[in-house]
Formats: C-alpha cells, sequence, structure tokens
C-alpha cells in the first residue's frame, strides 16, 4: 500500500509599502501558518510591494515576532536568505526557523506574528502587511499533534514522620507505559539539607500500612548543594516514595520525577 507524502515549502507572500502608497486596496486571502512542537519549522516569506513586484532585501535584515493574546513575545528570530539560492534576495526570498526549543515551553495555542525589516546601513525600520488592507498580523498555530512531547513531571512537596524517618507521599511508578528497563528520573531540590534520601519502590497495586517498599537508590547530603541533585534509576515499579532521615521541613524544597 502506497502512501503519498509532500516535502515543500511553507511559503507566505508579505508585502511591504516602501513607496508611501499601493495601487490596490483590497483584501486578499492570507492561509494561517502552522508549527509543529518537537521539530524545527522553516517558515519561508517572499516580500513583494504594492504592485506585486519582488523587493529586493540586500541589505536589510528581515525581523520575525511572535506573540501570544497578552502581547507576550514567545518568539523572535531574523530572517536570513534561502542557502543556495543566489537570486533569493532579489526575489525578495527569505528564510525564519522556529527551532524545537523555541516551542518547547509553548503550548498548543493560536499566536500572532508580524515581521518587519531594518535597514543594515540607517537602522530604519519598514513593517510589512499579510494583505493589501495594511493587516500588519497574521496568525501562527502551534500544534503539538505531530511529536508527543515529554510528560509532566510529578512534583513531591509532602512528608509524614514514621518514627525516625520522613516518607513522602507516595506517585505512580507508571508502569503500564513502561518496559522491563523503565528509567525513572528524580532532581532533589534542597536548602541546607544535611541527611540521607532513600528512593523506594514497591510492586504492590495499592498502598497501606501494610505495604513493603524496597530501597531503589541512596543519596546523601551534606547541606552545602546549590543546585538540584539527579538521580536516574530502572525498573518496573507499581508505586514511588521518598525517605528523608532528617527533618525535612523547609530544607527539602521539592522533588521532581519523571517517569
Amino acid at each position: 500500500m502506497l502512501t503519498s507524502r509532500y516535502l515543500v515549502p511553507n511559503q507566505t507572500t508579505i508585502i511591504a509599502n516602501e513607496a508611501g502608497f499601493i495601487t490596490e486596496y483590497r483584501p486578499v486571502y492570507q492561509r494561517n501558518l502552522t508549527v509543529y512542537k518537537g521539530i524545527d519549522n522553516v517558515l519561508e516569506f517572499r516580500l513583494k510591494n504594492g504592485d506585486q513586484k519582488p523587493i529586493d532585501v540586500a541589505g536589510k535584515t528581515p525581523k520575525f515576532v511572535a506573540f501570544d493574546e497578552n502581547k507576550k513575545l514567545i518568539i523572535e528570530h531574523d530572517g536570513v536568505l534561502n542557502v543556495g539560492d543566489d537570486s533569493a534576495a532579489t526575489r525578495g526570498l527569505f528564510n525564519v526557523t522556529v527551532t524545537e526549543n523555541d516551542l518547547l515551553n509553548v503550548k498548543q495555542q493560536y499566536l500572532s506574528y508580524s515581521l518587519y525589516l531594518v535597514d543594515n546601513t540607517t537602522g530604519a525600520k519598514t513593517i510589512t502587511y499579510n494583505d493589501e488592507a495594511f493587516g500588519a498580523t497574521g496568525t501562527i498555530y502551534v500544534s503539538a499533534s505531530a511529536f508527543p512531547g515529554p510528560a509532566n513531571s510529578y512534583s513531591i512537596t509532602t512528608f509524614t514522620q514514621a518514627g525516625t524517618v520522613w516518607n513522602s507521599e507516595t506517585i505512580t511508578a507508571e508502569p503500564a507505559i513502561n518496559g522491563n528497563s523503565a528509567l525513572h528520573t528524580a532532581a532533589m531540590y534542597t536548602d541546607s539539607y544535611i541527611g540521607d534520601i532513600v528512593v523506594q519502590g514497591t510492586l504492590d497495586n495499592t498502598v497501606d500500612g501494610t505495604t513493603h517498599w524496597a530501597d531503589i537508590a541512596t543519596l546523601t547530603f551534606t547541606g552545602s548543594e546549590s543546585e538540584p541533585v539527579p538521580v536516574n534509576f530502572n525498573g518496573v515499579f507499581n508505586h514511588l516514595r521518598f525517605s528523608a532521615s532528617a527533618d525535612p521541613d523547609t530544607k527539602i524544597t521539592k522533588i521532581l520525577v519523571r517517569n
């Protein structure tokens, strides 16, 4: 069974009113852009004037900005001429790459974007338009549908004293989604804590007073730690918890866990 996929430039035409007037005054269709979380997205733009003629972008730096509904700046990049295309400048072509890292902490949502030109000699700025009715902003959709993102981390902040130790709240170890070599990562955020933190796991389906906990890893703190202390461990467990040998009140800020 043959399934076709297409690799084509994601090109958008924009208009710069450099002459101070336009020859047409009618809105034209302008599609929304879509970028995908989890990968670099290359957007191609073609700059024209009101007569639909390409504008030479040599000696100018295109600037791309994207912002949310609260006008908070989310993405900012310079445009670059198409690599390997000697006539890109005269044809008004340039690329903007929205990187995977740009979208790492951006939720799936609609953003607004705009483009302007900066003269490399004078620093003068020229706004560009998405249509011939002076619409300066366009819409860009951030989609999380193409690549699965990382799961949210569990945050542990509550400990209960049990004799000479303090045990944290329990969290699921996500056994259904992990194979036999399941990797778990935890980061300990402490503030002058002196003592041990023991990672514990159980195969019991439910947690109660009779649950048997097995020690998985032990971390020793001297109180001088200025950065979070990470630990990685493997194994399929039903539940996890952390046991502190000293009072964690105000000393263990939080423990983040990702299964």
